[in-house]
């Protein structure tokens, strides 16, 4: 593999981690809601919700999803309707205040944290698509084990890296003070755009 292609790679990623999606929405409001701590295991968990699809990729499953398109539009209808239960969730609760402790707004353990973050990313089989298709363009057959492993590390530290400086900016007090200010109205605007993206990915 080239440096180019590795670099190219790195890049498109980037960008696609970028892009607001269902992460985004989650890792706005555990910032705002749970703190920095908490937003960094949810961070970790999103990059390894990337690596999970990624090397998913590389082991061919989005040959497998053209194959059996079955199993891809199983697994949209799955992520789809859990994404949607997130976002009713955020609705039935969102009148309901917050839980203030004397060190801040912590209620989820990271440990719970990186497993909400790395299932609200597994919920969504189409990044297995998009990986696929970049890998097929840049990646040769014959790329060696070590190039591949950098390339999955690349794509983790992306991923987590990005959704870290997001928490980071979301959980100073100000945006803190706001959101609780009008927290039923920004918890029904989430839940409506979690169960938006949640629909997209099923019946996309």
């Amino acid at each position: 593999m080239t440096a180019g292609a590795f670099l190219s790679i790195a890049v498109i990623h980037l960008l696609a981690a970028m892009s607001p999606g269902p992460s985004f929405v989650v890792c706005i409001r555990t910032a705002i809601t749970e703190g920095f701590r908490t937003s960094v295991a949810l961070a970790v968990g999103f990059g390894l919700g990337a690596v999970l699809w990624a090397s998913a990729a590389l082991a061919g499953l989005a040959l497998l999803f053209e194959l059996v398109p079955s199993l891809f539009t199983a697994l949209k209808l799955i992520g789809g309707a859990f994404l949607v239960w997130i976002g009713i969730q955020m609705w039935r609760h969102a009148k309901e205040p917050l839980d203030m402790a004397q060190d801040g707004l912590a209620r989820m353990t990271p440990r719970r944290a990186l497993r909400y973050g790395f299932l609200t990313f597994a919920a969504n089989p189409k990044p297995a698509v998009f990986f696929g298709a970049v890998f097929v363009g840049l990646v040769p057959a014959d790329a060696p084990i070590p190039a591949l492993a950098g390339l999955i590390a690349v794509i983790f530290l992306n991923e987590t890296l990005w959704y870290i400086l997001v928490a980071r900016l979301f959980s100073l007090s100000r945006p803190r003070s706001l959101y609780l200010r009008a927290k039923a109205w920004i918890d029904r605007c989430f839940g409506t755009l979690m169960g938006i993206f949640g629909l997209k990915i099923a019946l996309g």
